[in-house]
C-alpha cells in the first residue's frame, strides 16, 4: 500500500508592484498560463488529487485555484498558513493530519522548502522552479507514517513552460491502447479459466 503526493511549486509571480508585500504578490501572466497546463497535465495523467493544501501567499493560492479549474478538482482546497516560508517538517506536519482513505495528496507552495522536501523524500538532489510539479509514490500505508526518512520514489516531472501538451495527449493515448488492450486480453484469458 503506497501514497502518492504531488508537489507543485507555485507558478512564476509579478515583481512589477515594488510596494507589495512578498505575500501579496500575484502571479505573472505567463505563470497563470503554466498553472492551467499543470491543471491539463493532472487531467491527462490521471492525477488529480483528492485534497489540495496550499500556502496562502497570493502567487500560490492563484495557481492552485488555476490548476482547480483547469482539472475539474472537486476535493478540498484547504489555505494552510504553516507553508508560506515552510520547513519540509512544516509539510510533513500537516501531511500525517490526512486521513487514510486519502490516496493522493497536492501540496503547493514556496522554494527552498519544498525543494528541501523533496529532496528528503527522494534522495536525490532536484532543483524545483517555479510552475513544476513532482509526482512521487510514498511507501507509506498511513500518512502518519510520514517521517523525514520516508522513502519516496520520483515517478515523474514536469515543468510547465517545456510542456508539449498535443506530444503529451499523443503518448498518454498510447499508454491508454496498451493498458486496454492488457485488460482485454486479461478478461479473455479470465473468461477462458473461468469455463
Amino acid at each position: 500500500m503506497t501514497k502518492t503526493l504531488l508537489i507543485l511549486r507555485h507558478a512564476k509571480s509579478s515583481w512589477k508592484d515594488e510596494k507589495l508585500k512578498d505575500i501579496d504578490r500575484p502571479l505573472k501572466r505567463r505563470g497563470g498560463e503554466d498553472a492551467v497546463v499543470i491543471g491539463k497535465v493532472l487531467t491527462m495523467a490521471e492525477l488529480v488529487p483528492q485534497v489540495i493544501l496550499s500556502s496562502p501567499a497570493k502567487r500560490a493560492k492563484q495557481t492552485a485555484e488555476l490548476v482547480v479549474s483547469e482539472a475539474k478538482f472537486k476535493g478540498e482546497l484547504r489555505f494552510v498558513d504553516a507553508f508560506y516560508m515552510g520547513e519540509p517538517e512544516n509539510y510533513i506536519g500537516e501531511l500525517k493530519k490526512l486521513p487514510d482513505e486519502i490516496e493522493r495528496v497536492m501540496i503547493v507552495g514556496h522554494n527552498p522548502g519544498l525543494e528541501a522536501l523533496l529532496q528528503l523524500l527522494d534522495g536525490k538532489v532536484n532543483s524545483l522552479p517555479t510552475g513544476s510539479l513532482a509526482y512521487l509514490v510514498l511507501d507509506i500505508k498511513h500518512w502518519s507514517d510520514l517521517t523525514k526518512s520516508t522513502v519516496g520514489e520520483l515517478i515523474s516531472f514536469w515543468e510547465a513552460d517545456e510542456i508539449d501538451l498535443k506530444e503529451m495527449e499523443e503518448k498518454m493515448g498510447k499508454d491508454k491502447d496498451k493498458k486496454d488492450k492488457k485488460d482485454k486480453k486479461k478478461d479473455k484469458k479470465d473468461k477462458k479459466d473461468k469455463k
